[in-house]
């Protein structure tokens, strides 16, 4: 009988000026970046979550920690690619991702088939496996005030 499990996570980041825009993988052209000790790509680090979530294996920040100079505006690919051989480790493979991602600003519907195409690559899966949706917060709350970005990521893990 095959093991299934799923995890969930959810990131949020500031947006600053002085830093450049990383999501899902990718560089997007936009006059502000995510604050945070890594390259805080907040999309990457749902997902990590999301993944160690359903492996039981803790989460993100207890395998690389923001106080950790060595992961001090690390590129989050490394930290995927590392989440994705502990999950392997533990004898799972990834069964299909779902991920959204809040934002008002940028629009990026456009950059989507980009980011898929990074993830895969990076977590050694097909692109059919990720989903990337993105949508508004209507303008409410700190998304809405254009203050950061939040991602959630619903992940499939099973073991044969």
């Amino acid at each position: 009988m095959n093991k299934i499990r799923i995890g969930f996570g959810y990131d949020v980041h500031r947006l600053v000026g002085g830093r450049e825009l990383w999501l899902g993988g990718i560089r997007l052209p936009y006059h502000m970046g995510l604050e945070g000790h890594s390259d805080a790509d907040v999309l990457i680090h749902a997902l990590c979550d999301g993944i160690l979530g359903a492996a039981n294996l803790r989460d993100i920040g207890f395998h690389f920690p923001d106080k950790d100079a060595e992961y001090k505006n690390i590129d989050s690919k490394i930290l995927l690619a590392q989440t994705m051989e502990l999950l392997r480790t533990e004898g799972f493979e990834l069964g299909n991702v779902d991920i959204t991602v809040i934002a008002e600003a940028p629009k990026l519907n456009p950059y989507i088939p980009q980011m898929k195409t990074c993830l895969a690559e990076v977590m050694r899966v097909k692109e059919a496996d990720i989903s990337i949706k993105a949508t508004t917060s209507e303008k409410i709350g700190f998304v809405g005030r254009e203050e950061g970005l939040a991602a959630y990521a619903s992940v499939l893990i099973y073991k044969d």
